[in-house]
């Protein structure tokens, strides 16, 4: 089962509408970034560079440190900004998923824009969170990797599944179907987690995810469990 919705969201992941939310989300972010770096750029050029005028080394050296920081910080924060923006999209990914392989079946209901963004900014804080205790536990106590795949894996399965299945049924019955499956959600978690601990790779998390969650659901809910559909 879940094997077969990996496969299935993986071939995906090339095709144009599942590509074309990669690079809207990509491009928002790197816009994010770089508008960063500018802001970061003009505060120092206004209020602190004054202040060491005369110490020119000093200015290059400060430079130089604000580059490299909002080089690390981008390759840090890529996976989960640029899921903030995903997630946007994200009923895309999942409408393209129900016109191409399930297109004798209800179609599911969007979600409204405010929850939307609500969902991606949730997301993200959620993955920030987690590898900042990742790392730190890394560091500090050598658990890191451990607690990166069960809390991600745990956390993720979750919300992306809930995301799937609120587009067919209201969410306490979205949150009941996920407890009834929670073993299931939880391994389907794993495989999202092991994709976003790639570099690079972890940009594709939130489509990969969200395709992989509504071929799951579809398995774990067959059209003739549905008692109806929400909003319809």
């Amino acid at each position: 089962m879940i094997y077969e919705a990996v496969t299935k969201s993986a071939n995906e992941i090339l095709k144009p509408r599942f590509r074309s939310v990669v690079w809207k989300s990509l491009g928002l972010t790197v816009l994010l970034f770089f508008g960063m770096w500018l802001g970061l750029q003009m505060l120092a050029t206004n209020y602190l560079f004054p202040f060491l005028e005369g110490w020119t080394w000093v200015t290059t050296l400060t430079s130089w440190f604000l580059g490299i920081g909002v080089i690390l910080g981008a390759g840090f924060l890529l996976a989960p900004t640029s899921a903030i923006f995903a997630g946007l999209f994200l009923d895309e990914v999942a409408e393209h998923i129900e016109e191409t392989h399930y297109p004798n079946q209800r179609k599911g209901v969007a979600m409204p824009f405010g929850n939307s963004i609500t969902l991606a900014i949730k997301f993200a804080l959620m993955v920030i969170f987690v590898n900042i205790v990742a790392l730190l536990l890394f560091l500090f106590a050598g658990l890191g990797v451990i607690v990166f795949f069960v809390a991600n894996g745990y956390l993720l399965g979750r919300e992306y599944f809930q995301f799937a299945a609120m587009r067919y049924r209201p969410e306490k019955e979205a949150r009941a179907l996920r407890r009834k499956h929670w073993g299931t959600v939880f391994m389907g978690g794993m495989v999202i987690a092991g994709l976003m601990a790639v570099p690079f790779l972890n940009i594709l998390t939130p489509v990969f995810a969200a395709g992989m969650m509504v071929h799951l659901h579809k398995s774990l809910a067959p059209e003739e469990e549905m008692a109806h559909q929400f909003g319809r």
